[in-house]
């Protein structure tokens, strides 16, 4: 019953995350769903990317507002907002990645997770 509580949780904060992606206009927006895969360090990664570090910065305090607005939750940590070209949100069980394309297409986070589940979803 707790483990079920956790995983709609986190599926919730994930949507939370997405959501505050779209407000921003964040491109080309995936969750990777890593709860079957063993060696996973949380339950979803949420995966977006943006033209300019401005925008990247703009996404992800979009994403930290509308996870609060909702769940009182700030992120446990947060990496990246100095130069804004990868930013991670990590709230334990979802970790967002923001980042500017150049980075996106050059890390492949998602390639790393070959064998996660992948849900692809519009731009606002």
């Amino acid at each position: 019953m707790v483990k079920n509580k956790a995983i709609n949780e986190s599926a919730y904060i994930s949507e939370l995350a997405i959501h505050g992606i779209q407000e921003k206009k964040g491109n080309d927006i995936v969750r990777l769903d890593l709860r079957n895969i063993f060696s996973s360090v949380s339950d979803y990664f949420v995966i977006c990317h943006a033209d300019s570090s401005t925008q990247v910065r703009a996404i992800a305090a979009s994403v930290e507002d509308e996870i609060y607005k909702a769940t009182q939750q700030e992120p446990w940590r947060k990496e990246g907002l100095e130069y804004s070209e990868w930013i991670l949100l990590d709230y334990i069980d979802v970790v967002v990645h923001v980042f500017r394309t150049d980075k996106r297409e050059y890390y492949g986070v998602e390639d790393l997770w070959g064998d996660a589940e992948i849900k692809s979803y519009k731009s606002a």
